[in-house]
């Protein structure tokens, strides 16, 4: 039986380096009672205090300047990559029927509308001019697909306006993602709670009206993704990106990733890797991944050049809960929701490197029937090898993703991990 080969001092190296810095942290998270968990804090406490992540909004615009900031502490070379997205300002959407009335979630691309009203009906029992669609129970992300499809139904069906109740596991309501260039569908839609859902199922069932108003404004207006670079005259770059962005504040969906991602570029940027450094934080998430893909057509190294691209994406290291009835209470634990593909070469390595971590313990070989978020745009741009995470923890997309939502001594085991993963693919 052959030996194994021990590792090289490279090798040795690279994952001593990729440990201690890991567990050191930031240089202030290294100070006496510091950690890589007290750094995880910080990241998560500062991208929290910027507020919602809507693109190109103020939460999304200071949350990049700041992460500017972190990345040429570490000595890269920053440049942002400017875009633009759509937007909506003004009252948020509303619809009433007599004393009932609910605050919904305007609908991407926005179509305002001063007012809607008539006879209220549930999709698929009727007709009329305000359309309650009443989605299966899901952890619900996206319009395109079956939400599109049933709004357009029900506009070729004479509806005026839809209402979209995304039934999930929290009982509010989940913002959808949509493209960034070209509305879904031709009618003003907006998004409701399903614990705001019941009157207006009675007021449907009875065949009453309801008014719909979303009498905002919708434009469009820039936003930018940051960019790092730190060459080391190699020939193929090493690639790391993550999300920014996103509908609210997004402790668990952005920030873990997030956290772990500067991790990652702090280790990066110390350790002996054989390769240049490039990074992104995208915004644009929430129209289809327009940052990502923006990344990819314009600045990203071609896959010739790039030697491994990692992306840690939604629900990297977001806390468990235990569900008891209508009550919800966080767990220490992580929400198991999260998936771990990686090339085929690269799936014993991240089987071992992750062994133990919720979800994240069966690695599967990267697929594109499989992927999603910005990683199926990766794999469509024929990079090879990948590895990456992503997920939908139980309130993605939800007002209530706050740092509740997040365990900071979840996210260094991820990072670690992935920087083993990194020198093995590297076999530094």
């Amino acid at each position: 039986m052959a030996r194994a080969r021990p590792p090289t001092a490279s090798r040795r190296a690279v994952l001593g380096a990729g440990a201690s810095l890991i567990a050191a942290g930031s240089a202030a998270a290294a100070a006496p009672g510091g950690s890589a968990e007290a750094e995880a804090r910080r990241i998560l406490e500062r991208y929290q205090g910027f507020g919602d992540k809507a693109s190109g909004g103020p939460g999304d615009e200071a949350s990049g300047a700041w992460i500017e900031g972190e990345l040429k502490s570490l000595g890269y070379a920053c440049r942002r990559q400017p875009f633009d997205v759509p937007a909506y300002a003004g009252d948020p959407p509303a619809l009433s029927a007599g004393e009932a009335s609910a605050t919904l979630i305007p609908q991407a691309i926005v179509a305002p509308t001063p007012g809607v009203t008539g006879p209220l009906y549930v999709y698929g029992q009727g007709r009329g001019a305000i359309a309650l669609i009443v989605l299966p129970h899901a952890r619900w992300s996206t319009a395109k697909g079956s939400v599109e499809r049933q709004v357009k139904a029900a506009a070729a069906a004479g509806a005026r306006a839809a209402v979209i109740v995304t039934t999930g596991p929290t009982g509010e309501a989940c913002a959808l993602n949509a493209p960034v260039d070209q509305a879904l569908f031709d009618i003003p839609a907006a998004v409701m709670a399903p614990r705001d859902a019941e009157p207006f199922l009675r007021v449907a069932a009875a065949g009453g009206t309801a008014g719909f108003r979303m009498a905002g404004r919708a434009f469009r207006r820039p936003a930018y993704n940051v960019t790092a670079r730190l060459d080391r005259g190699a020939a193929k770059t090493l690639v790391i990106s993550t999300p920014r962005s996103g509908w609210f504040s997004c402790a668990g969906e952005r920030g873990s990733g997030l956290a772990a991602w500067l991790l990652l570029a702090r280790w990066a940027a110390q350790a002996r890797l054989p390769v240049n450094l490039a990074l992104v934080a995208t915004s644009g998430h929430e129209y289809e991944y327009a940052g990502g893909e923006r990344f990819i057509a314009e600045v990203a190294p071609k896959p010739a050049q790039t030697a491994l691209w990692v992306h840690l994406g939604a629900n990297v290291a977001a806390r468990d809960w235990h569900e008891r009835g209508p009550l919800l209470a966080p767990l220490p634990s992580a929400d198991p929701q999260r998936f771990l593909l990686a090339s085929p070469p690269l799936v014993a390595a991240a089987r071992v490197a992750f062994a133990g971590q919720p979800g994240l313990e069966q690695p599967y070989a990267a697929d594109p029937a499989q992927a999603a978020g910005e990683f199926a745009s990766i794999l469509k741009g024929g990079y090879d090898p990948v590895v990456a995470i992503f997920g939908s923890h139980r309130f993605h997309h939800t007002r209530s993703d706050d740092l509740r939502c997040v365990a900071p001594g979840l996210i260094p085991p991820v990072a670690e991990a992935m920087a083993t993963v990194i020198a093995a693919a590297l076999n530094a």
